[in-house]
């Protein structure tokens, strides 16, 4: 009869937990997953491991994989990322922007053209096609004054 080799069973148990992490993405299986491919390669290169030795091998492996992104890999990808203590405050971006006035702000609103689109601005009452300086951002609407 046909036997399957403990390696073998390692790198399944890997896989699963890897297409487990793209059904439920945050990064915690796939570093789990990692860790038991490297038991399968471990396995390979000395198959007379114990399960008790598997057993805590692979628990001390899941551990330093968890560990070693959380403290080393994690920030170092944070700090690469432009912007990413600003990701889902993206209208923050916009302060310090400059932007034409498409509708003039009467009563303390208007709109200004940002991109493709146009977004709600408040500030002092300025005329049509006014270029404006964003400031503030409360909500979705931009706190504008005149550009100097």
């Amino acid at each position: 009869m046909w036997e399957l080799s403990t390696h073998y069973l390692w790198w399944i148990l890997a896989l699963l937990l890897i297409a487990g992490e793209l059904l439920l993405p945050g990064y915690f299986l796939l570093w789990i997953g990692l860790a038991a491919a490297a038991m399968g390669v471990v396995l390979w290169v000395d198959p007379t491991l114990g399960l008790l030795a598997q057993a805590i091998l692979f628990g001390l492996l899941a551990f330093a994989a968890c560990v070693g992104y959380a403290r080393w890999l994690r920030p170092r990808l944070e700090r690469r990322a432009p912007g990413g203590e600003r990701l889902n405050r993206r209208a923050e971006q916009l302060i310090g922007q400059r932007y034409e006035l498409v509708e003039p702000i009467v009563n303390g609103r208007g709109k200004a053209r940002v991109g493709d689109g146009q977004w709600l601005v408040s500030g002092p009452d300025l005329p049509l096609g006014t270029t404006v300086e964003v400031v503030a951002v409360e909500g979705t609407t931009l706190q504008v004054r005149a550009a100097a």
